[in-house]
């Protein structure tokens, strides 16, 4: 006779892109054509104006594509890829946040992670918390 089991069981190898990890899925997404779209443009128009701030843009979109397919991969090589472009994006997110708040002048045009991302709602400095949350709590071998 099987054993009941209680809601709070999973598979050891759940996908970290199920259930709740669907939003965050999600979320990235958006992030990722957001920040390309917002990127490409700026950079096709505007370059020359603030192209550090223009690449950064393009930089934090490439992690957001980057977290996007590890968190939608999943597996062993899936989970290295969230867990490295959240990682980043938190290092980023951080760096520059406080870069644009003591150095105005090197960002004379916003990109997604300056002033921490208070363009965007501050989601840009709570989602690789978020992130690496989720990836934590879903680890592999973890009851």
């Amino acid at each position: 006779m099987a054993e009941p089991t209680s809601g709070r069981t999973r598979p050891r190898d759940a996908a970290i892109g199920t259930g709740a990890g669907r939003v965050l899925l999600l979320v990235y997404g958006i992030f990722a054509v957001s920040a390309g779209a917002r990127a490409g443009v700026q950079i096709a128009t505007k370059f020359s104006e603030a192209p550090l701030a223009f690449l950064l843009s393009a930089f934090a979109a490439l992690v957001y594509v980057a977290a996007t397919i590890g968190l939608a991969v999943g597996g062993v090589r899936g989970r290295l890829i969230a867990l490295a472009s959240c990682s980043i994006e938190l290092v980023g997110v951080l760096v520059v946040g406080t870069l644009s708040v003591l150095d105005q002048e090197a960002f004379p045009d916003a990109t997604v992670w300056s002033r921490f991302g208070s363009g965007y709602g501050y989601v840009p400095l709570v989602l690789p918390l978020i992130g690496l949350w989720w990836l934590w709590r879903n680890r592999p071998g973890r009851p």
